[in-house]
């Protein structure tokens, strides 16, 4: 392939020089080429001979001097041609060098620079300053064992980067905009990015938002279309927008600015907004073509498929014939096993060198003849079976299984046990020595070691002493491995064979000899068993390809325990009596030159290597000129089957052909641990033609197919042959998926060879042996369609796990291994040629000695591709994510395939191989168990995910008329329930004489004073307030005279009530009900808290207009103290009345309404959407409400209940304020905050008084559940007993916490709570009480329900356990004179019961209407007295609750005696989020989320312009923070078909949660838009 021609490396010269300055370049370019000058020396001559051409920029070295920054980089800047572009000087940095390719990096700059003219600006994560701040290397990290990632090659020199790389991404216009200023790591993202095309959206979005609010939200945009539109012009028909207003019913027009304003005033256009701006802006320009959409039934939710390109390369040729290799030859004096060749050379040339160690300077340290090795293997095999154990029980017997655990560094000591082994006839397991307990892939060996059943380990005594102890000395116990006995082979442990012992040396059969291991892609260990007849076969094989001769000296510089290494260095030398010098890992470290020297000193005639070898010995080659490499015929390049070798051979050879090393003496190979040697090229005749590359179409191969690239050069690989089949073998291509089919000549397959060599089985493992090693007993036919009589039947098959093709004249190519392929909707990727692509983007900066691991993970029914690497310790952040984004480019750009996560982690932290390389398969696990902890990512899915199902189209035209006659013709009922009828049930004289609570009050006060109503306890559990009938009677006559009084109110005022939960909120609250006064309980603010909590308060006595507010001294001071002024405006609260002491006054009479719609209460609260809501409750209502409770719970005056729940609003109140007075029982008061300092005092109360019935909150539950969970034996003692409890019922405005309430259950059934008690309640601000369980009734039911029919509005119920399944419980029982019915929201027409719809309420105890400084109709009306549009002959009034929910009739039968009609709250409809056209519930994703990782506290979700953000806490340390993204992102993705936009990672507490322990998801939000969360990490997806 020829070199294209250009500079070197800097800047090619300008145009027009002079003729005498270009001949002094040339000359400069020829010395370094034969290195007469230093790279630093060439620079600077160069740079001293072009000065006065250059135009001069102040500060850069003009040998790197870029071009003037407006102009495009010159397309003659190509690579340094071959002869030079290889001589650099070796520093710091450092690249994975197998990957190296000139052509690769020109090809990469040259695809960035196409991007470069789209600007997009990527807004960049945002991390807290503490978070990953990495201290110097040697502080944070564990010292490097090697000097780099040794396996994959890489090299400690700086990559020699062309020009033009350096050009288009530096560039000012370069793809990322460059005007990201300032750091990105301050506390709270500090970064601000100018949006290139974005700026004019930003503003103009922000005004359409201000101007729009709607009510109900129809299809959200796709944010991937773009609109050509200007976004101010057109007022968009969906946005997702947050309620604008803060008071339900304002006027919308109240609310016009330019800027849609949150809760706090803070303009959304601040910096996190500008950022989801960009991030929606990079996304309106769709990479893929945007799906087609078209209805889908909802039930047929299939995912996209996406549609094979019609124009994609196909196979044309014919189908291939198997190729043969030559036949293998017989030559006479091959011995019969390879033992009995270690006999005759040990017997007859004793004296013959066999292997040399070189110690760690690189010298030879000892040399082991065949005379030594063949009579210390003796002992070793006669120790093996007759000295360990006893005579009559042996330790050890012919054909089990041994470990040799020896150092890379010990080949003599491995190469003795080997040979000792297999005269034993023991089957030797070569592994790697163990470091520590929990080595990367330990456990992994351990598999292995199990699953051969092996008891025993051979180890050397240095060995023995250097692995990981115990404190009282033993070796730990590794994890996952089986219990070993260690043995000790040194020389001087070992006893002398008697003179009449001789080894049993039978001819190799089929019998196994020894086992090596290998690491499949998901990180499993196998062994694959080779068998003695293989073995000598492969070793004959070998002997034949290379033609060895008897004496020839090799040097190995691979790892001798297994795969060409071993065949080579430690079994065909012993078959041919060579000398091998060993030349360790541990001396390449240090003189990576040592090989070239021990060949030039020994005149080796063959050298085995890898590429990586090659790169050091070019790196180093300067140290030493006098080496000749003439001796070598063969150069073995065992790696030649990596795509990359190519260049690095090609280098190799121009640097050293001037030192002897002959062209045809390079022999590439491939090699599989199944399949052995599967191809090697022969070594050629001298001044032969060299064989052809093959420049190849990377599209193509993605797509399987072979084409000679010809369109794009940039995505090309040259791949060289690795020559022919070995002799004796045959191969052939068979596709890689499907059946076994024999591929076409112009289609990649996998290889599969056959011949008597490879292996036999993976040990122990049947089923994963039949789909590799298939014997060929079956007919030919059976086994590979259409292939001519393929084996004759002695062969063993095996697949050799690498892809490939066959070339012209039977040339074997390899262009990738089954372990490196990634699937992605259907086309092939190898992550070898991603690593190159990485590493050829300017990677020096960014990443640590070129550590880059690929490899993917399968989310959503496809494979995405994850790249991670490791980040120096120096590198800036912006130099990380300019990294990030362009590497993402340059994949998408030459392999056109996505990347779904990039990730770096903190340089060294990746779990390593034995020979330091990047172990893939337990990277992966550490990414998908989020232990990986990177310190930087980048999460794609928007560009990769294609395979979505499509957006749902709701489909227009059906109205609620054609929706009730399908459900009649269906013969679905209308879901439609009522509780009990009120009419019928008789009721004693209380109500028909007392319309009004305080009358009740005055009448319990003469009939029954002396009977206690109240009762308030401590967190001691000690009562310090009563209130009997009489005593709240007096209190609340003195109150409604100082109100008269002090107030100056009249009748119809509005008083707020700012109490502690107590019994004198209680008294106050008759008190204004004898005075005439309208009650606004409120929760007091909280001392610690006053600026979150005051605000409150004073928007609560704003908007009730309240005349007067009645309080404690100690509130009284708090809301008048110097605290509270730097939150409100103290000076203009109305009228404070403090009621601590209270002068005995007779009020002259008590206010009587005149009637009883007249108003009683306003109760406020504010909502989970942020919304704060009053709502107003007649006096009719009141007693209604009281009448329904008390029927449900039989509530009278013998009775006692328990209270511990926030008695400020809905059903809490009624509890706490009403229903004692109303029924006479006697309620026990238990302020929920007294818990915080005794978390018994709940349950003891329940035990001591013997209560049956008790009501409390989600909070209460919660602080129980986990505070005294561990605690069950300490409430035993104590003599807690719960067997009394009826009901136990939790108060909420929610769906049914089932998780909780099960677990609370089970928790407490050991001190006697049955199963049976707990239930829930539901209420709406429409209506506080719909739903509560009472004692008579059927028991609560649960349901699973599909999850996907949820979000298209339909009930599927399913079986326990059924993927995709939701729990849901019911409510409690309907109150008695209550009516529901299941509305569809949009068209208010009935729905059947198979529908999620709206609950509507009919009751007399719903609120009058809403209570706001804007009485806005429309909304009171459509909230509150609104008609179904069809269906209902009576013209029934209903009242809207704002939940979705559903009617399911169940087996079970009501106190009718009628079926019991259960209704299921799913959640409320303004949180729901409309995404795809479905409807989602935030509970429902936060749930997964929660899942993922054992450090998310709490999540919250919610939508901003169409984005999904998910906020989670993060409770564990800091550096987990980026583990959260990705699993975050898949789970969404994989459980609900959603991409999250944006994850935000936060402290523990930053969720606000109410006072019912309900997330507050708009406050979250507001608080993420106005940039206050000061997140940890703040991550936009792409």
């Amino acid at each position: 392939m020829a070199e294209p021609p250009g500079g070197n490396g800097a800047v090619s010269p300008p145009a027009g020089l002079p003729r005498e300055v270009r001949e002094q370049l040339a000359e400069l370019e020829l010395e370094l080429s034969e290195g007469d000058i230093t790279q630093k020396g060439y620079e600077k001559k160069r740079a001293k001979l072009l000065a006065p051409y250059i135009p001069q920029t102040q500060g850069v070295d003009p040998g790197l001097q870029k071009e003037p920054r407006n102009q495009t980089p010159a397309p003659s800047a190509a690579p340094a041609s071959s002869s030079s572009k290889y001589h650099r000087a070796r520093s710091g940095g450092a690249r994975d060098e197998r990957y190296r390719s000139d052509i690769h990096t020109e090809a990469v700059q040259a695809a960035l620079a196409k991007h470069k003219e789209q600007k997009m600006a990527l807004p960049m994560p945002t991390k807290r300053r503490s978070t990953f701040v990495q201290s110097p290397a040697d502080t944070c990290t564990p010292p490097d064992t090697s000097s780099a990632s040794e396996d994959e090659g890489s090299l400690r020199r700086q990559a020699a980067l062309s020009a033009a790389l350096h050009q288009s991404l530096q560039n000012a216009e370069s793809w990322i905009n460059r005007s990201i200023q300032g750091s990105s790591t301050s506390s709270s993202a500090s970064s601000t990015l100018s949006h290139g095309e974005g700026k004019g959206t930003s503003g103009s979005l922000a005004d359409v938002f201000a101007n729009t609010r709607i009510e109900n939200f129809s299809v959200p945009p796709d944010v991937t279309a773009t609109t050509s539109t200007p976004a101010s012009s057109v007022r968009p028909s969906a946005i997702d927008l947050p309620p604008s207003g803060i008071v339900k019913g304002m006027h919308k027009a109240s609310n016009r600015s330019s800027l849609m304003d949150t809760a706090d005033g803070v303009p959304v256009s601040s910096r996190v907004s500008t950022k989801i701006q960009q991030l929606l802006n990079t996304l309106k320009r769709p990479k893929r073509p945007p799906l087609k959409e078209f209805f889908v039934d909802d039930f047929e939710e299939i995912v996209e498929v996406p549609q094979p390109d019609p124009n994609q390369p196909k196979p044309e040729g014919r189908q291939m014939t198997p190729v043969k290799g030559e036949p293998l030859g017989v030559v006479c004096n091959w011995p019969p096993a390879l033992e009995a060749a270690l006999q005759r050379w040990g017997t007859t040339q004793a004296k013959c060198p066999c292997l040399t160690a070189l110690d760690v300077t690189g010298k030879p340290v000892y040399t082991l003849t065949y005379g030594k090795l063949w009579n210390r293997s003796l002992k070793l095999a006669y120790t093996l079976l007759n000295k360990l154990g006893t005579k009559n029980e042996p330790v050890l017997k012919p054909g089990d299984r041994v470990a040799l655990v020896y150092p890379n560094n010990d080949p003599v000591m491995f190469m003795v046990a080997f040979y000792g082994c297999l005269l034993a006839e023991v089957i030797p397991v070569p592994i790697e020595v163990p470091l520590t307990r929990k080595d990367a892939g330990g456990q992994q060996i351990g598999f292995l070691l199990g699953s051969c059943g092996i008891a025993l380990a051979l180890t050397t005594e240095v060995c023995l002493k250097g692995l990981p102890k115990t404190q009282n000395g033993e070796i730990v116990q590794f994890k996952g491995w089986p219990r070993l006995k260690w043995v000790v082979t040194d020389s001087k442990y070992l006893s002398k064979s008697p003179k009449d012992w001789q080894p049993n040396i039978s001819n190799a059969g089929t019998e196994p000899a020894y086992i090596e291991y290998k690491t499949s892609k998901e990180g499993s260990v196998m062994g694959v068993t080779v068998s003695r007849i293989a073995m000598l076969s492969h070793c004959q094989a070998l002997s034949q390809a290379c033609n060895y001769s008897e004496g020839e000296t090799i040097v190995n510089v691979l790892d001798f325990k297994k795969d060409a290494g071993l065949w080579h260095s430690m079994l065909t030398s012993v078959m041919n009596k060579l000398h091998t010098i060993s030349v360790p890992y541990s001396v390449m470290k240090t003189c990576p030159l040592s090989w070239v020297q021990r060949v030039h000193t020994h005149k080796a005639r063959v050298a085995l290597v890898k590429c990586r070898d090659l790169h050091w010995a070019m790196m180093a080659h300067r140290d030493q000129r006098d080496v000749s490499l003439s001796s070598l015929r063969m150069l073995i390049v065992t790696d030649g089957a990596n795509p990359w070798s190519v260049s690095s051979c090609d280098a190799f050879l121009s640097l050293f052909q001037s030192h002897g090393l002959k062209p045809e003496a390079i022999c590439p190979c491939a090699t599989s641990p199944e399949a052995m040697t599967v191809a090697i090229r022969r070594p050629g005749v001298p001044g032969a033609p060299l064989p052809g590359r093959a420049i190849l179409s990377m599209n193509g191969l993605s797509f399987g197919v072979i084409r000679v690239n010809t369109e794009d050069k940039n995505s090309a690989l040259t791949v060289q042959d690795v020559g022919h089949v070995m002799p004796g073998g045959m191969m052939c291509i068979v596709k890689p998926d499907g059946p076994p089919q024999l591929c076409k000549t112009d289609e990649i397959g996998e290889i599969c060879v056959s011949s008597r060599t490879g292996g036999m089985m993976y040990y122990g493992l049947t089923g994963v042996t039949k789909n590799t090693f298939e014997s060929s007993g079956h007919p030919p036919g059976e086994f590979i369609a259409g292939s001519p009589c393929m084996v004759c039947h002695c062969l063993r098959r095996s697949w050799a796990s690498l892809l490939g093709f066959v070339g012209p004249g039977s040339l074997v190519f390899v262009v990738g291994k089954i372990d490196g392929l990634l699937v992605v909707s259907g086309r092939r990727h190898n992550a070898d040629d991603i690593v190159a692509t990485g590493l050829a983007v300017e990677s020096i900066k960014t990443v640590y000695r070129g550590r880059i691991a690929v490899f993917s993970v399968t989310v959503f029914y496809d494979e995405r591709i994850v790249v991670v690497a490791e980040q120096r310790p120096d590198a800036s952040e912006e130099d990380s994510f300019q990294w990030m984004s362009r590497v993402l480019q340059a994949i998408d750009s030459i392999h056109q395939v996505g990347v779904y996560c990039l990730a770096l982690v903190p340089a060294n932290t990746l779990p390593k191989t034995p020979l330091g390389g990047i172990h893939i398969s337990q990277t992966k696990q550490h990414f998908l168990e989020g232990s990986l902890h990177p310190c930087n990512i980048l999460m794609c899915p928007h560009t990769c995910v294609t395979n979505l199902p499509k957006p749902r189209q709701k489909q227009p035209g059906v109205g609620p008329a054609s929706v009730m006659v399908g459900n009649l013709v269906a013969g679905k009922r209308i879901a439609q329930a009522s509780g009990r009828d009120l009419g019928q049930i008789e009721e004693n004289d209380l109500v028909r004489k007392h319309q009004f609570l305080s009358e009740v009050l005055q009448w319990r006060a003469q009939a029954t004073p002396e009977h206690t109503l109240f009762l308030l306890l401590n967190a001691k559990g000690a009562p310090v307030c009563t209130a009997t009938c009489l005593q709240l009677h007096k209190r609340a006559e003195r109150i409604a005279s100082i109100l008269f009084e002090k107030g100056h109110l009249n009748a119809g005022d509005n008083v707020v009530l700012l109490y502690p939960p107590g019994i004198e909120l209680i008294a106050a609250f008759y008190g204004c009900l004898y005075a005439g006064c309208i009650p606004v309980t409120v929760r007091p603010p909280h001392a610690q808290n006053l600026t979150a909590t005051l605000p409150t308060v004073r928007m609560i006595v704003d908007v009730s207009k309240a005349a007067c507010i009645l309080t404690s001294q100690t509130l009284m001071r708090l809301l008048r103290s110097r605290e509270a002024a730097t939150a409100v405006d103290v000076k203009t609260w109305p009228t404070i009345i403090d009621t601590d002491d209270l002068p005995r006054k007779r009020l002259p009479q008590v206010y009587k309404p005149p009637t009883p719609e007249m108003l009683a209460y306003l109760d406020f609260s504010v909502s989970t959407t942020g919304m704060l809501t009053g709502v107003k409750m007649s006096h009719a209502a009141v007693s209604a409400l009281c009448r329904a409770i008390k029927l449900q719970c039989e509530l009278y005056s013998t009775r006692q209940i328990a209270i511990c729940l926030d008695p400020y609003c809905g059903l809490g109140f009624a509890l706490w304020c009403l229903c004692s007075v109303y029924s006479g029982h006697q309620s026990i008061l238990i302020p929920p905050m007294e818990l915080e300092s005794n978390l018994f005092l709940w349950l003891s109360t329940v035990s001591q008084y013997k209560i049956r019935d008790t009501f409390c909150s989600y909070s209460v539950m919660d602080m129980c559940t986990k505070g005294l969970g561990n605690q069950v034996d300490v409430l035993k003692s104590r003599g807690i007993n719960l067997s009394g409890v009826r009901t136990c019922v939790v108060v909420a405005e929610e769906r049914p916490r089932v998780a909780l309430t099960h677990s609370f259950s089970k928790l407490f059934k050991d001190i006697g709570l049955s199963s049976r008690a707990v239930s829930t309640t539901f209420g709406s601000r429409v209506n506080v009480a719909i739903c509560l369980q009472g004692t008579s009734g059927p028991d609560p039911t649960t349901v699973y329900v599909d999850l996907k029919s949820l979000r298209h509005d339909r009930v599927r119920l399913v079986e326990r356990g059924a993927p995709q399944s939701l729990l849901l419980s019911e409510s409690g029982k309907i109150l008695p004179g209550v009516k529901v019915i299941i509305v569809n929201p949009e068209t208010k027409g009935p729905v059947g019961d198979s529908h999620l719809g709206e609950i509507w309420v009919n009751s007399p105890h719903t609120a009058s209407g809403y209570y706001t400084i804007y009485d806005n109709e429309t909304l009171q009306a459509d909230h509150f007295n609104t008609r179904l549009s069809f269906g209902d002959a009576a013209h029934t009034l209903w009242a809207r609750t704002g939940y979705l929910g559903f009617v399911r009739r169940t087996e079970l039968t009501a106190a009718s005696g009628e079926r019991h009609d259960a209704l299921y709250i799913v959640g409320a409809l303004d949180e729901t989020l409309e995404l795809r056209g479905l409807r989602y519930h935030p509970i429902d994703i936060e749930t997964s989320v929660s899942r993922t990782h054992r450090s998310i506290a709490e999540c919250a979700v919610f939508t901003w312009t169409n984005l999904l953000v998910v906020v989670v806490e993060l409770c564990g340390c800091e550096q987990e923070a980026l583990d959260l993204v990705p699993l975050v992102t898949n789970v969404v993705l994989e459980e609900h078909y959603l991409i999250v936009g944006v994850v935000v990672v936060v402290d523990p507490g930053v969720i606000p949660i109410n006072s019912r322990g309900e997330k507050q998801r708009m406050h979250l939000r507001d608080s993420f838009l106005a940039d206050q969360l000061d997140p940890i990490y703040v991550a936009y997806n792409m």
